[in-house]
């Protein structure tokens, strides 16, 4: 069956599909799950791509050492204890035993060392920003790592979550091109779901991991993640149980209020403590006019964001403040407003010298779309008659996934919209899109948008080593004050996603991490 027969057969209400998909497991061991993914990913290996799509379906197939409650303190992963030092700095993991890889190798202490310090330093934009204070990683024996930081990292013990830090195999990647492994397709992890097929524009299935570490999970048979382009299909697939679980934006937002009414359907926003996502529109400091900070206020100005929650985001947003999202530790909500103001969008403008010609037009902006539905497609058209009130004309350009992540990731735009996770600390989450020393051309969310300012990397650096709160607190807000004077990016919107589920389902959100999680746990009656 292809996609389209697929997508067809949904919108006929069709309840016979392959692999499994109308088989009921027994009450809290076998089952088939059905999962909305939308976009397709471009890979599955989470350590080598960050957008969501991979995340959420790889976070089933690669694990880290820890897990994060709702309230993100840290619990078990694959480390089942760890201690800290008096002095904060160093870090002690004891492994499970008994973990392997896909391919039956032993995941060892060696192969964590490996994954945090060689291959997450070169390919992870937010590890990256964590490892990097790292000044020793060993592994005395098979299950015991240690890490030794160069000095206190108040939150490096949340900086191993399935997503941040997935460990790989040593094996498969050393003295590799780690982009180009020809294993990459294979996606081998530890996680409790490994990768049966990849049939590219209908599903990707998985099956259980029989050697999985935990006793009796996972819980499920298999579970098979079904791309459905069509955002119609995606809502219908959900109420005739075809599917049982979506999450992020795979189902539109103006379906949300639809669903919530269905009976054989559960929907809950919680799931997204770690992240709190924030939007922003992203602009590229070293293309001109946007390397001016005047243009980049205007565009703050020019955004009606109350409007946009309303008429996009169908209420399942808040307005962003600045670079910190409300839920987020060492928030500050005392900082410059942008109100809507086209005169004041105008007056900087023509501050500028970009001044109206005879049809209005002041500069043409290319804005790259994201091709993460239609909530982002009817964002930039939102944008874009904003723009035009205020004499900018903004050119939508379309792309795929994997071309939105190669241009953003080597610079190669203009404006886009992208949205970002906190991480439950600005250390984690935050900084990686301001400092300097993460401008790295090729990673995606990293500091691809080019800013830099000493000022930032300093507060930045002295408020991650910081182990005093209140100093934390002080170092936060100041950093917070001076981006919002820059307007490095224009943040719109912190986003409320919904996750969308049969009730079928026990154990779907379990953690902080909500559907990225292993889903190790979950059970289908």
């Amino acid at each position: 069956m292809d996609r389209r027969q697929f997508t067809g057969g949904l919108l006929a209400g069709a309840a016979s599909l392959p692999l499994g998909a109308g088989r009921a497991g027994a009450q809290g061991r076998g089952g088939t799950l059905n999962v909305i993914i939308q976009p397709e990913p471009p890979i599955l290996v989470t350590a080598l791509n960050q957008q969501q799509p991979t995340l959420t379906l790889g976070g089933k197939i690669y694990e880290s050492l820890l897990k994060y409650a709702p309230d993100l303190k840290p619990m078990p992963g694959m480390a089942r204890s760890w201690e800290i030092s008096p002095d904060g700095l160093t870090y002690t993991f004891r492994l499970f035993p008994g973990i392997t890889f896909h391919d039956g190798t032993p995941m060892t202490a060696q192969d964590v060392v490996f994954s945090c310090m060689t291959l997450l330093m070169e390919t992870h934009p937010r590890a990256r920003n964590t490892f990097r204070r790292v000044a020793r990683a060993e592994a005395p024996d098979p299950l015991t790592v240690i890490f030794t930081l160069k000095e206190p990292f108040a939150p490096f013990l949340g900086s191993f979550d399935c997503t941040t830090a997935p460990i790989v195999p040593k094996h498969v990647y050393e003295g590799t091109d780690f982009r180009k492994n020809p294993m990459n397709d294979k996606a081998i992890g530890s996680g409790p779901f490994k990768l049966k097929e990849w049939v590219r524009g209908s599903h990707v299935h998985l099956v259980r991991h029989e050697g999985y570490y935990r006793k009796d999970e996972p819980h499920l048979d298999e579970i098979i993640y079904r791309v459905i382009p069509d955002a119609a299909s995606r809502t219908l697939a959900l109420e005739n149980g075809t599917v049982q679980l979506a999450q992020w934006s795979d189902v539109e937002f103006y379906d949300v209020a639809r669903l919530k009414a269905r009976p054989n359907l559960a929907v809950t926003n919680a799931g997204y403590e770690y992240f709190a996502p924030l939007q922003w529109l992203e602009m590229n400091n070293r293309v001109a006019p946007l390397n001016d900070r005047r243009f980049r206020q205007a565009v703050m100005h020019a955004l009606d964001r109350e409007a946009l929650a309303k008429r996009v985001y169908f209420g399942q947003a808040r307005v962003a403040t600045g670079p910190v999202a409300s839920k987020t530790k060492f928030y500050d909500p005392n900082v410059r407003k942008y109100e809507y103001s086209l005169d004041k969008a105008k007056a900087l403008l023509d501050e500028m010298g970009l001044k109206p010609g005879a049809n209005g037009k002041r500069v043409e902006i290319k804005f790259l779309v994201p091709p993460y539905g239609e909530s982002y497609q009817r964002s930039a058209e939102f944008y874009r008659q904003s723009f035009a009130r205020v004499g900018i004309d903004l050119v939508l350009e379309a792309t795929d996934m994997a071309g939105w992540a190669s241009r953003i990731g080597n610079w190669d735009y203009q404006m886009t919209t992208n949205l970002l996770y906190q991480l439950g600390d600005p250390a984690l989450g935050v900084s990686r899109t301001y400092v300097t020393s993460n401008i790295v051309k090729g990673i995606l969310f990293s500091n691809t948008q080019g800013y830099s300012n000493p000022e930032v990397d300093r507060l930045f650096d002295e408020a991650a080593s910081a182990l005093d709160e209140k100093k934390r607190q002080e170092l936060y807000t100041r950093v917070q004050q001076i981006l919002v004077e820059d307007v490095p990016v224009a943040w719109t919107l912190e986003i409320e996603y919904p996750i969308i589920y049969d009730r079928s389902l026990k154990d779907v959100v379990t953690t902080a991490i909500g559907s990225h999680e292993t889903f190790g746990a979950v059970t289908k009656s």
